[in-house]
């Protein structure tokens, strides 16, 4: 960053290489700081779970948290072991070294704000303070915050677009991976601890999600009396969840938790209506494993979801 808190333009080299050794070295480092670290394919995506890992709801499926595999199961892999990360870089020396968000043990103890240009995202001086920064490879940055303490949405920012919070159950790419389309390093623009977030930038990555309406209690997946879903009668369930699931499949990445959540909104209106629960469920998690999202993230999000749509089971 400059003097001014403002972050200094991406201008480095194209086309740039980051073996290794490189990865090992800033991945050691990155655990030195307490960071759990872990590495995602060349593509930014989760790597696969090994063919001995089962997942989940079939036999022997086991929690991700607990899982002893080396790479299986997205950030539940991150680690601060310097023998795992070593394995780990040996097995897939072409990854991009990725850190947990949110809060620690677990996370790194940090909320990252994700700006990208290519979406309308712009650093903001007056909502985001001077902090530990890197440049993402693509002509943007993420800005390391330390951790408030209590839970953090990953989801976009509020009111900004372009604009991501990667906190409780996200990640993000560190340096020096090279970023898969434009083949630029990350690299670290500002090297100094986190900082805390300005309250202006905390009251906003803190203010709780906006309920489309106030939901009333159901039970047994069917709505309460006289309730009609927001947005009117759903004349056909089936064409409305088709357009959620569609609308999953469409999410770049960076938006799909988001995505799913809001898919997840739709369907509960579709069930309000008359479409069969457990195969909404279903449908749901199909999607949200297409696009990469773990199981528990995909339980959080349906069950938000219908919660804010006032359907319950």
């Amino acid at each position: 960053m400059t003097t001014t808190g403002k972050p200094t333009p991406p201008t480095g080299e194209r086309f740039v290489t980051s073996g290794p050794a490189d990865l090992l070295t800033a991945a050691i480092s990155a655990a030195g700081w307490g960071w759990p670290v872990f590495l995602l394919g060349r593509t930014k995506r989760p790597l696969a779970n090994c063919p001995d890992c089962p997942k989940q709801r079939e036999p022997g499926a086991h929690n991700p948290e607990a899982c002893p595999h080396l790479t299986c199961h997205g950030f539940y892999a991150a680690t601060t072991s310097v023998d795992r990360i070593q394995a780990m870089i040996a097995s897939h020396p072409d990854g991009l070294l990725a850190v947990r968000t949110g809060a620690a043990p677990a996370g790194a103890g940090v909320v990252v704000i994700d700006i990208d240009p290519g979406h309308g995202g712009r650093y903001d001086p007056d909502l985001m303070g001077p902090t530990r920064c890197t440049g993402t490879g693509n002509d943007g940055w993420h800005l390391f915050y330390r951790h408030p303490g209590q839970p953090v949405l990953s989801r976009p920012l509020p009111g900004r677009s372009g604009v991501d919070v990667k906190a409780d159950g996200g990640y993000v790419v560190l340096p020096p991976s090279v970023h898969p389309i434009t083949r630029r390093l990350y690299r670290w623009l500002d090297e100094r601890a986190p900082e805390e977030m300005p309250p202006r930038l905390a009251e906003t990555v803190l203010a709780p999600p906006v309920a489309a309406s106030p939901a009333p209690t159901l039970t047994a997946g069917r709505p309460a009396s006289g309730f009609s879903p927001p947005g009117g009668r759903v004349k056909h369930p089936e064409m409305l969840v088709d357009a959620c699931l569609a609308a999953v499949r469409r999410a770049p990445e960076g938006r799909r938790r988001y995505t799913l959540y809001g898919a997840a909104r739709g369907v509960a209106r579709a069930i309000l209506a008359g479409f069969d629960h457990a195969i909404g469920v279903g449908l749901l998690t199909t999607a949200g494993r297409d696009a990469q999202q773990t199981d528990r993230d995909i339980h959080a999000a349906i069950t938000a979801a219908f919660a804010d749509e006032g359907l319950t089971r």
